[in-house]
């Protein structure tokens, strides 16, 4: 069982497992998210992930708990839940961005139908249509969302 997060930083795939273990005291699941504080921002999703998928469901209440305030692209279902709308939007105005970049008049319906959008892979697949695209009808072409 790992609480200290000095430990937890020198081993995080122990620390890791002891989430998986012991996650559902609190002090194991604060070491090992402390530690990923002090790793690269590029690192500690990926710890995370892997600490969220071997946690009990007990373990994974308090993870969440603690990184609900995380700016981190983390991919687990809360995850998702809860930072996925921010980057949906991020995304949506994008699309925004390059139908002007494009001289591409978007009306107001259009527009807000672009900024409601949740689905990250409807709104990827609008990005790179609207990269070549000519017209709103090219950007929308066999689209169901």
């Amino acid at each position: 069982m790992i609480t200290d997060p000095s430990e937890a930083v020198d081993c995080l795939e122990l620390a890791a497992m002891s989430v998986m273990m012991h996650g559902e005291q609190r002090a194991v699941t604060e070491a090992f998210i402390t530690a990923l504080n002090k790793l690269p921002d590029n690192h500690s999703p990926q710890y995370y992930e892997y600490g969220y998928r071997l946690a009990s469901l007990a373990a994974r209440r308090i993870m969440e708990e603690i990184m609900s305030s995380t700016a981190w692209p983390v991919y687990s279902p809360f995850a998702k839940e809860h930072f996925g709308k921010g980057k949906a939007e991020g995304e949506a105005i994008a699309v925004l961005k390059i139908l002007k970049a494009r001289g591409i008049s978007v009306p107001q319906d259009t527009h807000d139908r672009i900024i409601r959008c949740t689905d990250l892979d409807q709104i990827e697949e609008w990005i790179d249509r609207a990269a070549t695209a000519t017209t709103l009808d090219e950007v929308f072409a066999a689209n169901t969302a």
